[in-house]
């Protein structure tokens, strides 16, 4: 379906100055100006690969858990080791970004030794776009699994009430000269914050997205957050949400069955989970080997035959990649109503306002 155009103009930002802008106005409601950083770079590079749900404009319901007292702004995660090749990381209700950074920097560690990590963190939050810890395990030559859990948002199949979240599975690996493999993907037909921005920006939503509360397909995304997102492929996806409350819930000690708070609701600390893994490449045959074997599957992928509507093949991930590069150099695009909301934030705190 055709959406309408948004409701106020687009403006275009340089990414340092949304990053110094998204460090600051952490920094004046609390947070430490390393830990600023830390979520800064990795809010702003959801932006640069177009993710746009999971950027700087989940600034003001971050700022707003703040204030309500249901995130610590100051909290750092701390980290317990269980084998050589096992930890747990306690997000000690901080910011996700930091539990998630520290959860997959111990695994690599490990994984380095001992060919694989694994990271079980509770008691965390939101952590924006798993691709930024993919991300971090491919720069240090690492295969990697990322896993969360999230607040209800989905039924079971079969069901018409929010249990299960829209838990992205992620998972990566190097490459050679060849783009890396970066798999990013939610259990529904389309991410929750999808819809979050479409309400933001005055748009409708495709029909096959979400029910209302009456369990009726909707165009309206308030309706939508008010019902429930629908599972990609049916019962597949629902199976995939019940995976991730598994893996990330169960397992690690931290909410799950439908208890994970939602971000945007300022009423209780979110106890989100994760699971995160590093694999090192290398350990059956050489890094070398490994990555020309990397570049080959990229070759195969995006050469095969095309059918009919098709001039593209891409690799997972690689879109994603592809539009970095352009707004690396044309800058961010944020519509006036966004630029608006962040400005508060900065009103708040004293900080200089972000500006085309």
């Amino acid at each position: 379906m055709d959406h309408p155009a948004p409701s106020s103009p687009v403006q275009f930002f340089p990414a340092t100055k949304v990053h110094r802008f998204t460090r600051e106005v952490l920094i004046g409601n609390g947070v430490p100006p390393e830990a600023a950083d830390t979520v800064a770079k990795c809010l702003v590079a959801a932006d640069l690969r177009g993710i746009d749900t999971h950027g700087v404009n989940r600034i003001p319901s971050y700022m707003q858990r703040i204030r309500q007292q249901v995130l610590d702004p100051k909290a750092a995660p701390t980290i317990h080791h269980v084998t050589p090749v096992v930890a747990q990381v306690d997000g000690n209700n901080g910011f996700g970004f930091l539990a998630a950074s520290l959860g997959m920097d111990t695994a690599i560690e490990m994984a380095k030794v001992y060919g694989i990590g694994m990271v079980a963190v509770k008691h965390s939050n939101h952590f924006g776009m798993s691709a930024w810890i993919v991300q971090k395990a491919i720069d240090a030559d690492m295969m990697s699994l990322v896993f969360t859990n999230s607040s209800p948002a989905l039924p079971a199949w079969g069901g018409k009430s929010k249990l299960l979240g829209v838990s992205p599975i992620a998972c990566g690996a190097p490459a050679g000269e060849t783009k890396p493999f970066i798999l990013d993907m939610a259990p529904s037909i389309a991410a929750r914050g999808k819809i979050y921005k479409a309400q933001r920006r005055g748009e409708r939503i495709p029909l096959d997205w979400a029910l209302d509360e009456d369990g009726q397909p909707t165009d309206d995304p308030a309706k939508a957050l008010q019902g429930v997102m629908l599972p990609m492929g049916g019962p597949k996806g629902s199976a995939l949400a019940i995976m991730m409350d598994v893996f990330s819930g169960v397992l690690s000690g931290s909410a799950f069955a439908g208890h994970v708070t939602n971000p945007y609701d300022p009423s209780r600390p979110a106890d989100v989970g994760h699971f995160l893994v590093a694999i090192k490449p290398d350990l059956f045959l050489s890094l070398d080997e490994f990555k020309e074997r990397m570049d080959y599957l990229y070759q195969r992928v995006v050469g095969s035959e095309k059918r009919d509507g098709f001039d593209r093949i891409y690799f997972p991930g690689e879109l994603e990649q592809l539009e970095e590069d352009k707004r690396k150099d044309q800058g961010i695009p944020y519509t006036a109503s966004e630029v608006d909301s962040l400005n508060k934030e900065a009103e708040r705190v004293g900080v200089e306002l972000l500006t085309p």
